[in-house]
This record gives C-alpha cells, sequence and structure tokens, in this order.
C-alpha cells in the first residue's frame, strides 16, 4: 500500500535528501519545472533526468538520460511521467537502490507501486512534495554535517 498517513508522507520527506526528478523540464510553464524549483528551495538536492535534455541543464543540475547515469545514492525518485510509462521509472528506482518513490499527481499504477513496495520502497501516489511540505509543515532540509 502506497503511504497515505500525513505522519508517513512527512516522515518520509524529513529524511530525504537527495531526489532524481524523471520527467524535468526546461520550460517554465510546464508543472516538474516548478517543483524542482520549490524542492531545491526548500534545501533537497534534485537532480533531474529526461532523455530529451539530456546534457543541459535545469535550475543549475546537469540534466541526465537515465537514472543509471548519475552515479550517487538517490534518496527518493519523483516522476512525472503518464501512468502506463511511470512503471519503467519505477522499475529504475529498484535497480539503482532508491529508498523511495513518489508519482506525482494522476499518475496512478498500482502494478509499479507493488513491485516497489516488494522490493522494499516507500512509495508515495497521486500526491506531488510541492503541495505536501507546506501542508505538513515539514522542516527544511539542511546541509548535512
Amino acid at each position: 500500500m502506497p503511504l497515505t498517513a500525513d505522519a508517513d508522507i512527512g516522515d518520509l520527506l524529513a529524511n530525504t535528501r537527495t531526489i532524481a526528478l524523471v520527467g524535468a523540464s526546461d520550460r517554465p510553464d510546464r508543472p516538474s519545472y516548478g517543483v524542482m524549483k520549490a524542492l531545491q528551495a526548500h534545501g533537497y538536492r534534485v537532480i533531474p533526468v529526461n532523455p530529451q535534455i539530456t546534457g543541459e541543464h535545469v535550475h543549475g543540475e546537469y540534466v541526465w538520460r537515465e537514472l543509471a547515469q548519475i552515479g550517487e545514492p538517490i534518496d527518493m525518485v519523483d516522476i512525472f511521467r503518464r501512468p502506463m510509462a511511470a512503471g519503467e521509472a519505477v522499475d529504475e528506482a529498484i535497480a539503482i537502490g532508491a529508498k523511495s518513490v513518489w508519482l506525482q499527481i494522476g499518475v496512478i499504477n498500482e502494478e509499479a507501486a507493488a513491485r516497489a513496495e516488494a522490493a522494499g520502497l516507500k512509495v508515495v501516489m497521486d500526491r506531488c512534495p510541492k503541495i505536501e511540505i507546506p501542508r505538513l509543515r515539514v522542516p527544511r532540509v539542511s546541509d548535512p554535517a
């Protein structure tokens, strides 16, 4: 079951430091652009992933083609993909050892969520961290000591 309790979602956000954002966009009119900026402003390291703009930079971060290329530990994979395409991103998140996957508002893929949970990942589905952080009063991420 994906996380639904406020306390569980708040704990996940409070214990996350590095987020890979699959479906990141360099277009200011796209939701992923604003969400990435908001997450960075809250103190998270956000690494954009989008094969269509690989090698570009979004909000100062290099855009990777796929999760496997990043080469550093990822706490959460935030997925901005159509529900049917989200499964591939979930499988990549499992393969790289991410701790959780977050499927954005409207991204509902029960099969992919079940695979992630079976692999030990925490799952949030059909929500947006940009909305949940202020609603749950998640403290700003502090830099590691």
